[in-house]
């Protein structure tokens, strides 16, 4: 077995040493675990790109996908309806195709905001919740976690982005930073080692890895 494999294998069973399990089911499950023919969904991500037809508009994942860990597909694909909505509303005659292809080209410009938001965070969360045996990585999982444990405005807006319902880059790009300096700031108090200072060098690293993607967000 690779020293990866392993170390996941090792994982999931302390995973599920700390997860409780109906007891109907847990030697069945035991025994898959064991036989280690673990089948996993791959993710994928696809950009958008708008393909303008008479008589057809693509939403949601249709027209682009992001990471499933928020959920954030169907956000985006009712986000995309309610635009939609908007957009049809002065409207009084829907029979001319192409004049009403060419009016709708406005919708891939206008449903990018919320889009952007919502992929962009999508991806970080994943990088986040990723098992890792990098000690910087489990670090910055807990600070999110605590961070948002915190509740007020630091869970309040976080959530809202999340749903949809504000799709401001500058607020993820704020709440992004100040998830870093929370956990630079748990790992120094109440005395830094140099073990805690090499972590939050690690975690500051990994944090600004990520930086590109609010400067060129992909819809």
């Amino acid at each position: 077995m690779k020293p990866g494999a392993f170390w996941s294998f090792c994982k999931l069973h302390q995973l599920i040493s700390d997860v409780t399990i109906p007891p109907e089911l847990y030697n069945s499950f035991i025994a898959a675990v064991d036989k280690g023919n673990i089948r996993s969904m791959p993710n994928r991500s696809m950009p958008a790109s708008p393909y303008l037809t008479p008589g057809a508009l693509m939403m949601g994942d249709a027209f682009n996908m992001r990471h499933p860990l928020t959920g954030g597909g169907m956000t985006v694909a009712l986000s995309d309806i309610a635009l939609l909505r908007n957009l049809l509303k002065p409207l009084h005659n829907l029979h001319d195709a192409s004049a009403l292809c060419k009016y709708l080209e406005s919708f891939y410009t206008f449903r990018k905001s919320t889009s952007s938001t919502i992929n962009t965070l999508a991806g970080l969360l994943y990088t986040i919740c990723i098992a890792s045996p990098d000690p910087a990585r489990k670090e910055m999982r807990e600070a999110c976690f605590n961070y948002l444990s915190l509740g007020g405005v630091f869970s309040d807006e976080p959530i809202a982005l999340l749903a949809g319902l504000n799709s401001s880059s500058s607020t993820l790009l704020y709440h992004f930073i100040a998830v870093a300096a929370y956990g630079v700031g748990r790992l120094m108090m109440p005395f830094p080692s140099p073990k805690r200072i090499w972590i939050a060098a690690r975690l500051l690293s990994v944090r600004t890895f990520y930086i590109p993607f609010f400067l060129k967000i992909q819809n």
